[in-house]
């Protein structure tokens, strides 16, 4: 757990800049932050969480819980950056850089603390797998359609530019 934990807080900090490492690559911007809008704080836990599938699923993908767990993950991390940072935000009427970056890094402890914890569990009902099966493709196919036509929403909305998507970018 703590190597995933490690790794997958490595690679989101990475793809905070990595759009701007890359020049801004169109299609490195679907995996990476493109600006500052919740929505890209957010993309930047997922992306890595999903890179980690690749190794977790070789070593848990036979396990029956595995999709469930992914989701869960995923879901965590979908729901409680933004929580946070708006209910926090709500009470200072402004972001603080490093409480920013303590639910960033806290939503991945967190996210992880599920997987494993469902991991362990007794075998959940095929019914629940499938559909948490689902649910990832889902969340990965949302993920992609909402990084080039984000909703006109706060949540996609860059608070330096008030743009959206990449047009959004400083």
């Amino acid at each position: 757990m703590y190597l995933s934990i490690i790794v997958i807080s490595i690679l989101g900090t990475l793809f905070h800049f990595l759009y701007d490492i890359s020049n801004h690559n169109k299609i490195v911007g679907l995996f990476a932050a493109v600006n500052e809008s919740t929505w890209e704080h957010i993309k930047i836990a997922l992306t890595p969480t999903i890179i980690w599938s690749i190794y977790d699923g070789y070593i848990y993908g036979a396990n029956p819980n595995y999709f469930t767990a992914k989701l869960s993950s995923l879901v965590i991390l979908i729901v409680f950056i933004p929580t946070v940072f708006y209910l926090y935000k709500y009470f200072t009427d402004k972001p603080i850089i490093i409480v920013d970056i303590l639910i960033f890094y806290i939503a991945i402890i967190l996210s992880q603390i599920s997987f494993y914890s469902i991991i362990k569990l007794q075998q959940i009902e095929f019914t629940i797998n499938y559909l948490s099966c689902i649910g990832i493709f889902v969340i990965f196919g949302f993920y992609m359609v909402l990084t080039l036509l984000p909703i006109k929403s706060f949540i996609f909305k860059d608070p330096i530019t008030n743009k959206y998507g990449f047009k959004g970018h400083s």
